[in-house]
């Protein structure tokens, strides 16, 4: 039932059109969810903690901590797994069920959140973010005054 709809240029024109300033959203989705369809490697979780803390769960089985790297840029989080030493060429593999190549993982961040921290337990990277609204943003109660 629910499909993924590619709109035409002539659509996209009079969207950028009527909706100024926001035509980089349009790439910008576009692109995203073009390079995220295609990869699944590695495979990760993204839970709710509560109301204002997320965490990023990314399976890193394989990989040595110095060979994890993750890196926040503008609006983006970026993990990247490169395996650094030759292993394989040490050990035959008669099953190998395991994955072990390199990747880059990108997470787009939302206005307000900050990443956190990260460990690795498990053979599980685990990237806290918390969404922190500055107070010039958040709602306040305005006190009214009798005359």
């Amino acid at each position: 039932m629910n499909q993924l709809v590619r709109f035409d240029t002539n659509t996209l024109n009079m969207l950028n059109k009527a909706l100024l300033g926001f035509d980089h959203l349009f790439t910008d989705f576009e692109h995203r969810f073009a390079n995220q369809i295609n990869s699944s490697y590695p495979p990760y979780n993204i839970l709710k903690v509560d109301k204002d803390t997320y965490e990023i769960q990314v399976a890193v089985t394989g990989f040595d901590p110095a060979e994890i790297s993750v890196e926040i840029d503008q609006n983006q989080l970026i993990v990247k797994g490169e395996i650094k030493s030759d292993k394989e060429d040490e050990v035959q593999y008669i099953h190998r069920g395991l994955a072990g190549r390199n990747f880059t993982r990108v997470f787009p961040l939302a206005e307000h959140l900050e990443v956190r921290e990260g460990t690795i337990k498990n053979g599980v990277l685990s990237i806290r973010i918390d969404r922190v609204v500055p107070d010039s943003l958040k709602p306040r109660l305005l006190k009214i005054k009798a005359l």
